[in-house]
């Protein structure tokens, strides 16, 4: 696999991740976006399997914070 394959890749499962456990946290993406202090557009692109927005680390962290899910278990297929 090539290297922007694979880094597609995780964002991928990463997006997939994000969506699904702030869904069963009966978050809507405006919440959470207000919870990590970044736009509802940004988050909504963060989640769009479509427009694959890639975001910081520390974005991610944030959002893993947020969600109370570990950044592991964010970047796990």
């Amino acid at each position: 696999m090539k290297q922007l394959e694979f880094d597609n890749a995780i964002y991928d499962t990463i997006r997939r991740n994000i969506k699904k456990y702030r869904k069963e946290k009966g978050l809507t993406s405006a919440q959470l976006a207000e919870m990590v202090e970044l736009s509802h557009d940004f988050i909504r692109q963060i989640e769009s399997e479509k427009v694959r927005y890639n975001f910081s680390v520390e974005t991610f962290y944030k959002i893993s914070v947020a969600l109370g899910v570990g950044m592991d278990k964010l970047a796990k297929k």
